[in-house]
């Protein structure tokens, strides 16, 4: 005895549901399109110059867009160019030494104008806003003649290290907001347990406030990295003291006709920064967001 089976029975999506999903792809495809066309714009040019970098002399010049030989040696005769060592030295040394700098001094000021009650504390803030507002050009003539004529450190790097000793106002600024998100019971609890303000600063709030400092180094070490009008300034009668930002501009001139050169150098300026944030991003990211959370 043959056993006959039922046919299932089709199942009707409701035309909501139709609509519904419509909705949501030309949604989809809306938000995405808008994200692969901002990061195309901004990727591009860096892929541009990259592909330029590894031409030969004669194609670098014409339109083409993909090198028909990949010239890796450029990079090489980028880096036997004479000085561009020592400008990677003395970059390393601005930026490096520069943002420790900065962080060390800014990080106990930030603490006091977010954790302490002191009469002068508002006037003290409104201090370090101003000095955000003030451009370093104002008081360029001054500061030079100051550590030229009275210090005698024309031709070095110093008059621009020596100055982030003693703070910097947009990452005290940044740090005093995200230490304001520090809860003041964790603080209470250690003093309680016998710390100082020190320590309290060292053991609790250093370990707490690691992506606000993250992002204030890495603010520091960017703007120190790409810094081309404090080396011009005080750097430039000295080649020995020239950064990246600096030589580039020599290395420029001396192969305008040569933009593969050109292109390689110019990527050996940018992978450091880029490689830096890659690493650390989350971190950036973290410490920048939470910076406005509590004023």
């Amino acid at each position: 005895m043959t056993q006959v089976l039922d046919k299932p029975q089709e199942l009707t999506v409701p035309p909501e549901a139709h609509a519904a999903r419509r909705r949501s792809l030309l949604e989809w495809i809306a938000v995405h399109a808008l994200g692969v066309a901002a990061a195309l714009f901004f990727t591009l040019p860096f892929v541009f110059v990259v592909l330029t970098s590894l031409m030969s002399d004669q194609q670098a010049l014409t339109r083409d867009l993909v090198p028909d030989t990949w010239e890796w040696g450029n990079y090489r005769e980028v880096l036997d160019t004479p000085g561009f060592l020592t400008w990677w030295r003395n970059t390393l040394l601005y930026a490096g030494l520069g943002t420790a700098l900065t962080v060390a001094s800014s990080v106990p000021v930030a603490y006091a104008l977010a954790k302490f009650r002191f009469r002068g504390r508002s006037l003290s803030l409104m201090l370090v806003i101003a000095m955000m507002m003030l451009p370093p050009q104002v008081v360029v003539i001054p500061m030079y003649l100051f550590w030229a004529k009275q210090l005698d450190l024309s031709g070095t790097l110093w008059p621009l290290i020596v100055p982030m000793a003693f703070g910097d106002a947009f990452s005290i600024f940044l740090l005093r907001q995200f230490l304001m998100t520090i809860p003041d019971e964790y603080l209470d609890a250690a003093r309680v347990d016998g710390c100082g303000e020190f320590r309290t600063l060292v053991k609790v709030v250093l370990p707490m406030a690691k992506p606000g400092i993250a992002a204030v180094a890495l603010f520091q070490f960017f703007y120190a990295w790409n810094d081309y009008f404090g080396p011009q300034i005080y750097a430039s009668e000295n080649p020995g003291a020239w950064t990246l930002s600096y030589g580039l501009e020599s290395f420029k001139g001396a192969h305008h006709t040569d933009w593969n050169l050109t292109m390689a150098a110019t990527v050996l300026v940018m992978a450091p920064v880029i490689v830096v944030f890659f690493f650390a991003q989350k971190a950036f990211v973290e410490g920048v967001t939470l910076t406005g959370v509590k004023g």
